[in-house]
């Protein structure tokens, strides 16, 4: 939100000052206007667009930085807040799972495998798939191709996302 504020304020204030050199008398008067005689007065006009420059080139992106804090990667998608187990899940399915099934929550978009976010499995289910595969295990999905806790914080990030 503070981002997305600050960028559409930085518009406003180019779109100000074009409305102003242009009330002004256009861009001939605001040249002349802008190259004063005295030391002092160019000074001060180089500090004003170094003041502009230092705006617009550190001072927005450093605002946007701040509010784009890392506290939101604790969280799935629609806000679903992960456990530890689920966020070791996550890294897991995308790992290992990713490359043939389809989860927003880890950003995978398989082709060969279900789309999860339409099945929206329950925990057993995708654990019953990790232990042994799909087609008793003659299909593509082999068997335990995650075991022990692993799987298990697999099917707990899955039941947690998907579909949301």
């Amino acid at each position: 939100m503070v981002a997305t504020t600050a960028f559409v304020l930085g518009f406003v204030v180019v779109a100000l000052s074009v409305l102003f050199v242009a009330m002004r008398g256009g861009a001939k008067t605001t040249r002349d206007s802008a190259h004063p005689e005295s030391p002092a007065a160019r000074r001060f006009t180089s500090s004003g667009i170094a003041l502009a420059c230092a705006l617009f080139g550190i001072a927005i992106p450093a605002v946007i930085l701040i509010g784009n804090n890392t506290a939101r990667s604790d969280n799935g998608p629609g806000g679903v807040k992960l456990s530890d187990a689920q966020k070791s899940g996550r890294q897991l399915f995308a790992h290992n799972c990713a490359t043939c099934h389809t989860l927003k929550g880890a950003n995978a978009t398989g082709r060969v495998g279900p789309n999860l976010d339409q099945l929206r499995p329950p925990k057993s289910l995708v654990l019953n798939a990790i232990k042994v595969g799909r087609a008793q295990g003659q299909g593509q999905m082999p068997a335990q191709l995650i075991t022990g806790g692993d799987a298990q914080d697999v099917a707990s990030f899955i039941a947690a996302v998907a579909g949301r």
